[in-house]
């Protein structure tokens, strides 16, 4: 460093000299002054006017100038006068304004400071402006709230100029005690830190008007008795207290804010990188180097000791020349270079073309400063060079610098959380805002599976590519086969000698890749080379089109209020059978299937299911993008109960859905049918934004049936290979009322079922029954759902169903008689015969008046017993006459059936009937069932009536 000054002492102890502190003020004014010349030399010339009257902006509420909302606003700046200059600049706004005299009125705000980069090596044409508007301690609420909306219309103006400004408003008493208003959010720390902040307050701010900082006053070696030095200061009347403002003292960094400092910082380094690197090791830095005083005081020193040359109290400089000695005495050379090429990055400098000391618009001494330094790194021109042409960086390129980046910012998290822990203190930031940044982090960078991953976080303008080329291989075995990434590959030949940009298994994900990461865009020209695959150029193009609809690139960052809660799915895609021909086997032959049946989960005669393969892309709530390929199995079906769990997660919210499918092989009419499937089945579970309902959905695809239902908040399905086993299934016991919902397009060649079930309601037993050719087909569906049907022959119609009806009223007297507590819709059963009515099938109720009358014949009853892990056994019951198994063994059903049959008298023909079935408690012996459904008895009952049948038409 430079002295241009004589060094300056205060000797606290001895006595202080007011000409002294003047000396001392003025100096660091200086020092003030020429950073806000280059701060203003480095706007263009429209953009200067937002600094220039900035001061004047809020210690005046003149309606001409911009910010102005009502009269009410605080406003005036302690101990400011504008200059002719600034009176100037607005007056070339508004043409009328002038200043009034305000007399002795008493100011509302104290001082105004510009921070951060402004006037720095640091600072590009990228950076914002941020400025700290600090109000009198005892300014009302109101008044405050007044003057943060005439802050954020301020800001508003000057982004009409192009300027990105933050002001920010406070009390020094309110950061003194560290109440702060702000929240954590895109440019505020919220609690992650405060030494810190105001350590780089003191080194990088420029005074802009009003109090100066009473910090300047201090030397830096009495930081730790700071408080003692100003007190001795004011109350001595050595400087008057109201021309300056406190801040408080940076005598060291408390533990406690490494770690949400260091969080702070990673937040803002997913989106820009560069200088949060450098804030981060320079956290890192400050907890290993504790014995070196902060950059603050080492700035204060050098001014103190006459140093007044900008270029080496330049924050940025200084900020290197420490990072690079706590480096090289640790030997982290990758670390250093690292730390080198942020800075190189964040100055915003091309000096590979800078002609003749500076191309137009460039800060002469920004180029002359950064030139020495890279002079001392030892760089070569290529080295130069490739940062100066970052937008021409590829993706490999940036991936590696990527995967360094965050190797840095995750071994800083790491280490910071690691300290705050073995000191075993509580950190200074919010649990909220921990939580809150640690989302984001994870959101950013981490890995998992199927997530697709960001490799450009502002590292590069544009990954933009011309050509890019598809490439299939399979020359390697099954192992080796997938999709390969080129660019500018003409001939497949020569993939054998160029390097590929990235390998996939799936064709969907790589242009997925290559769409989230920039490569892939409209105007990009496209090569597929699939050897005797189906995929093409205008798949690729569609799919393009689809992905850009889907989420437009580049997908934003999650908002504060999204990272607060829950991660849930915002939005599907799903691509179908990308490169892929559903009907590949008749292609081959040249052959188009043609066929009435136009459902795509049950093509054609032959039942076909057109979806072959999957690829499932989502937007999380976090902005996170993952692709799951379905390509074997049942794939729709997976992908179906994989998008009612991520659903069944936040019902409320029901995500949207997309689905494309190229226009080969029928793709549009795919589509279209899995979009209404998904649809429907999500409504039908979710319906009325709760869920999920309790339900079985039917989906009949590929001649198979797919049983869909929740567990709790899980879903599952069953695979039913026909439909006897799926009516099999139907007619399981469950635990609690579960309705049938048939897919739109499931057994439509059953009409009559898919009525019985639209019209099943929970706590009865409803029966149904249709009469065709002498035959009955009679479903009954219980108080919880289960559906149990049979066929039997009409023999006297008006006695069809008082078999039946008197077997499930004995069933439901037997119940009353058990327990009082019987919902009223089991006092009854209710029966419907079904009736076409203009081709469509509906239930009519038939009342039965005779249902209780008595039948020719005696009761015919069957006692279930259930005896360790065997069977259930019954014993059989004839009017008086007893039949036991005990007695008769496996001959038991033949002499029930002698019997009966020797005691008819004529000589019809008529089937055997119970009146009566009783089942124990333990029908499976691991449970007991204490109320056993009326499916259950059916089954037994019809299984026994069969077995009984058939004997009997042994004795005909």
């Amino acid at each position: 460093m430079t002295a241009h000054a004589t060094p300056i002492a205060l000797d606290f102890d001895e006595g202080i000299d007011r000409k002294t502190l003047r000396r001392l003020r003025d100096r660091f004014l200086m020092v003030n002054r020429l950073r806000w010349q280059r701060a203003h030399s480095s706007l263009t010339y429209r953009q200067q006017v937002v600094l220039e009257i900035l001061p004047l902006v809020f210690h005046t509420n003149h309606p001409a100038l911009p910010g102005y909302l009502d009269v009410d606003c605080p406003y005036g700046l302690s101990h400011y006068q504008p200059d002719a200059a600034t009176i100037g600049a607005a007056r070339r706004l508004a043409r009328t304004f002038s200043l009034r005299d305000e007399g002795k009125r008493r100011p509302d705000l104290q001082a105004l400071f510009l921070m951060g980069s402004p006037g720095t090596l640091g600072h590009s044409v990228a950076s914002d402006l941020d400025v700290w508007l600090c109000h009198r301690d005892d300014l009302p609420e109101p008044g405050i709230r007044r003057l943060e909306r005439k802050a954020q219309k301020v800001a508003e103006w000057a982004s009409s100029f192009g300027i990105e400004l933050h002001v920010f408003v406070f009390s020094a008493a309110d950061w003194r005690e560290g109440r702060q208003r702000a929240e954590i959010s895109g440019e505020s720390c919220g609690s992650a830190q405060h030494y810190l902040l105001l350590d780089e307050f003191y080194r990088t701010s420029i005074h802009l008007a009003g109090c100066y900082p009473l910090w300047w006053l201090i030397p830096s070696e009495q930081e730790q008795h700071y408080r003692h030095c100003v007190n001795r200061l004011v109350d001595c009347r050595f400087i008057r207290g109201d021309e300056y403002i406190d801040f408080g003292a940076v005598p060291f960094i408390p533990t406690t804010e490494f770690l949400g400092a260091g969080v702070w910082q990673l937040y803002k380094g997913i989106d820009a990188p560069w200088k949060s690197i450098l804030k981060l090791l320079l956290i890192e830095c400050y907890a290993q180097t504790q014995e070196l005083p902060v950059l603050s005081r080492a700035f204060k020193q050098a001014v103190f000791s006459g140093v007044t040359d900008v270029d080496a109290l330049d924050p940025y400089v200084m900020l290197y020349q420490r990072l690079e000695h706590w480096l090289t005495e640790t030997g982290a050379d990758a670390r250093l270079d690292l730390v080198r090429r942020s800075l190189y990055i964040k100055a915003g400098l091309p000096l590979t073309r800078v002609e003749g000391g500076g191309e137009q618009g460039t800060d002469l001494w920004r180029v002359g400063l950064l030139q020495n330094l890279i002079s001392r790194w030892g760089w070569q021109k290529k080295q130069i060079e490739l940062l100066d042409n970052r937008q021409r960086w590829r993706a490999e390129e940036v991936a590696s610098l990527r995967r360094a980046m965050v190797s840095e910012l995750t071994h800083s998290y790491r280490l910071l959380s690691k300290m705050a822990r073995d000191d075993d203190e509580q950190s200074a930031i919010s649990a909220n805002d921990l939580n809150l940044l640690g989302r984001k982090l994870y959101a950013a960078f981490q890995r998992k599976a199927g997530k697709i991953e960001q490799v450009n976080p502002g590292l590069a303008p544009s990954l933009a590519e011309e050509n890019l080329a598809f490439h299939y291989q399979s020359d390697q075995g099954e192992a080796g086969s997938g999709w390969l990434l080129y660019r500018d590959l003409e001939d497949p030949q020569d993939a054998f000698w160029l390097a590929a940009i990235r390998r996939s298994g799936n064709l969907a994900e790589l242009v997925a890749w290559c769409y989230f990461n920039g490569l892939l865009t409209r105007s990009t020209r496209l090569n597929v080379r699939a050897e005797q695959g189906v995929a093409s150029v205008s798949e690729l193009r569609e799919m393009l089109d689809a992905l850009a609809s889907f989420v437009p690139f580049p997908v934003p960052p999650a908002e504060r209020d999204a990272l607060a809660r829950g991660v849930r799915p915002l939005r599907n895609l799903l691509l179908i059978n990308v490169g892929v021909d559903p009907q590949a086997h008749l292609t081959e032959l040249g052959l188009h299937k043609l066929s009435a049946r136009h459902d795509s989960l049950g093509f054609s005669g032959g039942r076909e299911n057109l979806v072959v393969t999957i690829d499932h892309i989502t937007l999380n709530s976090w902005h996170e993008v993952s692709l799951q390929h379905y390509a074997s199995g049942d794939t729709l079906i997976q992908c179906l109960k994989n998008v009612l769990a991520s659903v069944a997660l936040a019902p409320h919210n029901i995500p949207d859905m997309s689905v494309h499918s190229h226009n080969r092989g029928h793709g549009g009419a795919i589509a279209r049918r899995v979009r209404e499937l998904f649809a429907d089945v999500l409504r039908q579970f979710f319906a009325g934004g709760s869920g999920p309902h309790p339900l079985r959905y039917v989906i009949e695809m590929d001649r198979r049936y797919f049983l869909l239902e929740f567990n709790s908040s899980e879903p599952g399905f069953i695979v039913l290979e026909s439909l006897s086993t799926l009516m099999d299934c139907l007619a399981q016991p469950r635990d609690t009322y579960l309705p049938i919902v048939f897919d739109r397009h499931a057994l439509l060649d059953q009409p009559a079922l898919r009525a019985v079930c639209q019209a099943s309601e929970p706590d009865s037993i409803q029966v149904f029954y249709v009469i065709r050719s002498g035959q009955a087909q009679i479903w009954v569906i219980d108080e919880r759902g289960s559906l149990f049907s049979w066929t039997q022959l009409v023999t006297n119609r008006r006695h069809l169903m008082t078999p039946l009806l008197r077997f499930l009223e004995n069933l439901l007297e037997r119940r009353t008689l058990r327990t009082s507590e019987v919902p009223v819709a089991l006092a009854g059963v209710r029966c419907y015969e079904l009736v076409v009515s203009n081709g469509l099938w509906r239930p009519e109720y038939r009342p039965q008046p005779d249902a209780g009358g008595r039948l020719p014949g005696f009761e015919v009853q069957a006692v279930g017993i259930q005896e360790g892990d065997s069977r259930v056994r019954f014993d059989l019951y004839c009017a008086e006459q007893e039949f036991t198994e005990l007695q008769y063994g496996d001959q038991l059903i033949r002499a029930v059936a002698h019997y009966i049959h020797s005691l008819r008298q004529s000589s019809d023909r008529y089937p055997i009937y119970l009146t009566d079935v009783h089942l124990p408690h333990d029908l499976d012996p691991r449970v007991y069932q204490r109320d056993i459904q009326t499916s259950q008895y059916l089954y037994y009952r019809t299984f026994l009536e069969e077995a009984l049948n058939r004997e009997l038409d042994t004795f005909q």
